[in-house]
C-alpha cells in the first residue's frame, strides 16, 4: 500500500471497533556481530530521543536476530498519522532516516521504509497477564 492510500485512511482516523488508525512504520539494517551492540545502544539513546520528541509517536520495538554473518534489526515505530511520520522522517517519509552513527554501525540497509495501517491490535487477557506473573 503506497503512502497515499495509508495517508487518507489513517488521516481519517478510520478504525474497527472504534480503535484509533495507528501506523506502523518498518525498516531493517544490518550489522556486523562486531558492531551490532553499538546500533542497538544508538537505537536506545538518540533514535529513542528523537521518537519521543514527535507528536503522535506511540512506541517502537527493535527486533534483532541473527542473519548468517551479520545480525538483522527489524524497527517497528508507531505513530497515529503519516504528519506524524514526515515530523520525524522529513518530506519524503518513505526514505530511511539513518544517522552518521547508524551508519557507522551498520554494514547494510534498506533504502526504504514499508508503512502499514495496524489494523488489529492483540493484548493478553487479564486472566493470561496473572498465568504469567
Amino acid at each position: 500500500m503506497g503512502t497515499d492510500q495509508v495517508d487518507s485512511r489513517a488521516e481519517a482516523g478510520q478504525g474497527s471497533l472504534g480503535a484509533m488508525r495507528m501506523i506502523a512504520r518498518i525498516w531493517r539494517g544490518w550489522a556486523s556481530a562486531a558492531s551490532a551492540d553499538d546500533y542497538q545502544r544508538h537505537y536506545e539513546s538518540e533514535v529513542a530521543g528523537q521518537l519521543q520528541a514527535v507528536t503522535g509517536f506511540r512506541g517502537a520495538r527493535l527486533l534483532r536476530r541473527q542473519d548468517g554473518d551479520d545480525v538483522l534489526f527489524t524497527s517497528i515505530t508507531y505513530f497515529t498519522s503519516m504528519d506524524a511520520v514526515r515530523a520525524f522522517a522529513g518530506a519524503n517519509p518513505e526514505q530511511a532516516v539513518v544517522a552518521d552513527t547508524a551508519h557507522r554501525a551498520l554494514t547494510r540497509w534498506d533504502e526504504r521504509v514499508a508503512h502499514h495501517e495496524v489494523t488489529v491490535e492483540l493484548e493478553p487477557t487479564l486472566s493470561e497477564t496473572r498465568q504469567k506473573s
